[in-house]
């Protein structure tokens, strides 16, 4: 069986009329605006000819996946689907590694049309006032080492199409970079097939209705009707129809080799004109893709008035975008016809927040109803359901002020309408509309922080919460932590680090001054560093944030450096050349990657590779076991080894989200534990230093007494 497929575009434009291309004029003060349009196949032949399809595919680079934590855990991906495509097929590839603790997980995906998916996969709570769009949610089990899945879309919506994967919630385990880990790769692809010689008819058409009509598009919030049709024909209605851009008629047939003739009208009612009536007929032929179309369309429209505020744009940085009315901020709104504003939106807006805002100027006995809907105006307002399809709120005596969020709002035009209710005092009234752009919803308030992320060229916002609070604004405190227990965290990860004070006090008896420096600026840095990483009322900062933690991750190492080549007892101008050229190195490693492995893997065996050769060298010399002291070994060197390993598998396998106040507060303790024993004694032997010449002399070090002689 052969199917014919025959495609139809109408352009609804301003007026409601049909055409060909958009118009960009304003809207004028008068204006009729139908809701429905209405579509009745008059009659069904039998048809021939068919469509000429073409196929693109379009591919994205493989991303790593993660387990979701918040939205900037997310992988997002964007499509473009061309105005005449038939179908778009996406393959979502997932491909597992091979490497530690992998697991057997689910990839979560979600696609949304003109902006990206704003999703909830752990059911936190979103903020007050705050309107979401339904998104496609897709789920692809891991059964082997790499699975795909495929998921087809008839006549989808022309434009972005975004795409968001990620792995189960994150479980909490703080994973350090560097350190062996699972891997999952997500690859999507998008291949469509396109219409490139679409019957594209000015004026009201005619169509095929042989075995089904379809009218609109297909995306997440809906807009496609298809019907089946008789063989004495059918009829579709499409409630709100997008203004300036084109909808989508589609004929089904499973007939080959016939020719047939149809008929097509087109009906647009609303409250407030009669009913614009046209018919157009046209007729096909087996292998002509042309269609001819005569139109005729009865002028007896009687409209109402709409009365447009002109808008002005002002972008005031990335994703801050602010609309106000060009004369003054507020506006006139009446019973007797609405008001509506335009606010457009382009792509680089839809990553941030929509935000509305309307305020009554006085208090009288009145209800203004207002309407905020995309692509086209509601204008047909009621009392009992002012909004139909599309966001609504009501401002009164009552409620003076009311506010609506719309995150990641599509790229389109946006209308606001106004209309007064209830007001036996005043024809008119006086509100001040404010719509904006933001980042994000109140810039995530206390508990949370607006990040800007990017997705190749694009970008957009997500909020990351702290202090057990979640959700899309970080107000949902289900998992909030406690006042209490924020100022346990802060106080154990901040006093933990005085225990920095006996190594210190050891080094400086012993003369290894140059470490207790060290080990000072390490207390100093990590003390401040977390009272500045606590979230909420806790947190006290001295200076940025980044500094802090760059010189705490810096003093860490470093102690460590200094402290194994202290060890390794090596002559002074050597060993302070090794501490010198070390730190510096370490300075530089740091810089490139705060938080690589090798950061400290490098240092660590590099000293331990000088300490192991120094004291090899030693053994040798003096023919036997160095340090030669069994209670060396047994009271400081061996509970010292012990308690740096504790601290590190702590630091690298135990520390979690929740746990991280005891386990990283614990980390500290067995650090500063382990410089104390493992800081060796000062030298007690006899034995002379050698030091470079200076002017002809040699200077010769002892421990009872400095001579110099000469050469």
């Amino acid at each position: 069986m052969q199917i014919v497929w025959v495609a139809i575009w109408l352009h609804v434009q301003e007026a409601y009329g049909l055409g060909v291309k958009a118009v960009e004029k304003p809207l004028g003060p008068r204006l009729g605006a139908p809701v429905p349009l209405a579509m009745r196949f008059n009659m069904c032949v039998p048809l021939g000819g068919e469509l000429t399809l073409v196929q693109e595919l379009s591919s994205k680079p493989a991303q790593k996946l993660s387990r979701y934590g918040w939205y900037g855990n997310i992988r997002l991906t964007m499509f473009h689907i061309p105005d005449d495509t038939v179908v778009a097929r996406w393959l979502f590839t997932v491909t597992r590694g091979s490497g530690f603790n992998c697991g057997t997980h689910n990839v979560t995906m979600y696609m949304r049309w003109g902006a990206p998916p704003v999703i909830d996969p752990v059911g936190r709570l979103f903020p007050n006032n705050t309107v979401t769009s339904p998104v496609l949610s897709l789920n692809l089990p891991m059964t082997s080492s790499q699975s795909n899945t495929t998921f087809n879309l008839s006549n989808p919506a022309p434009g972005d199409w975004y795409l968001a994967a990620h792995l189960p919630r994150d479980d909490g385990r703080i994973e350090h970079k560097g350190f062996p880990s699972c891997s999952y790769l997500f690859q999507p692809q998008l291949s469509v097939r396109r219409a490139v010689d679409t019957p594209i008819l000015q004026g009201l058409m005619n169509g095929d209705c042989s075995l089904s009509l379809t009218l609109g598009s297909s995306s997440p919030q809906g807009g496609l009707v298809r019907v089946n049709c008789s063989l004495i024909g059918c009829s579709a209605v499409l409630l709100a129809p997008p203004w300036n851009t084109w909808i989508r008629v589609t004929v089904d047939s499973y007939h080959s080799n016939r020719t047939t003739a149809f008929s097509i009208s087109v009906n647009y009612t609303d409250d407030y004109i009669n009913r614009l009536h046209g018919n157009s007929s046209t007729t096909t032929s087996p292998g002509n893709g042309s269609v001819v179309a005569e139109a005729g369309r009865h002028n007896n429209v009687s409209s109402e008035c709409v009365w447009s505020v002109p808008v002005l744009r002002e972008e005031l940085d990335v994703l801050s975008v602010r609309f106000s009315p060009i004369n003054g901020p507020n506006v006139t709104v009446t019973h007797t016809h609405p008001t509506l504003l335009t606010y457009p939106l382009n792509t680089q807006s839809t990553g941030g927040t929509l935000n509305l805002e309307i305020t009554l100027n006085t208090v009288r006995n009145s209800s203004v109803m207002a309407c905020l809907s995309s692509w086209a105006p509601v204008l047909a307002l009621n009392y009992s359901h002012p909004c139909h399809t599309a966001v609504g709120l009501s401002v009164n005596v009552s409620v003076p002020g009311t506010v609506i969020r719309l995150p990641f709002p599509q790229a389109a035009t946006w209308y606001l309408t106004l209309q007064l209710f209830c007001n036996r005092y005043r024809p008119h009234h006086s509100l001040t509309p404010q719509l904006h752009v933001s980042a994000c919803i109140e810039d995530c308030g206390t508990y949370g922080e607006c990040r800007l992320l990017r997705s190749f060229s694009y970008l957009y916002a997500a909020c990351v919460c702290k202090a057990g609070w979640s959700g899309w604004g970080c107000t949902d405190d289900i998992t909030a932590q406690s006042y209490g227990r924020q100022l346990t965290a802060v106080l154990l990860l901040t006093l933990s680090n005085l225990l920095f004070i006996p190594p210190i006090v050891i080094a400086v008896r012993r003369c290894y001054i140059t470490e207790a420096s060290v080990y000072l600026f390490t207390m100093f840095f990590s003390t401040f560093y977390h009272a500045c990483d606590q979230p909420g009322l806790t947190v006290m900062c001295i200076m940025d944030y980044d500094t802090l933690q760059y010189c705490d991750f810096l003093g860490s190492v470093c102690s460590i450096w200094v402290t194994v080549l202290c060890m390794a007892r090596v002559r002074d101008t050597f060993k302070h050349m090794l501490f010198m050229l070390g730190t510096l190195l370490i300075a530089m490693s740091m810089q490139l990657d705060r938080r690589g492995l090798w950061n400290m893997l490098g240092p660590i065996l590099c000293a331990v590779l000088a300490m192991v050769t120094s004291w090899v060298y030693r053994g040798l010399k003096r023919k036997q076991c160095y340090p030669p002291s069994w209670r060396r070994w047994v009271l400081f060197l061996l509970p010292g080894l012990a308690s740096a390993l504790v601290g590190v598998c702590v630091y690298v396998f135990a520390e979690t989200e929740d746990n991280y106040l005891y386990t990283h507060s614990l980390w500290h303790v067995l650090v500063a534990s382990s410089v104390v024993f493992l800081l060796p004694p000062r030298e007690t032997d006899s034995m002379n230093t050698w030091s470079p010449g200076v002017c002809g002399y040699t200077l010769c070090h002892s421990t009872k007494e400095e001579l110099y002689t000469v050469t």
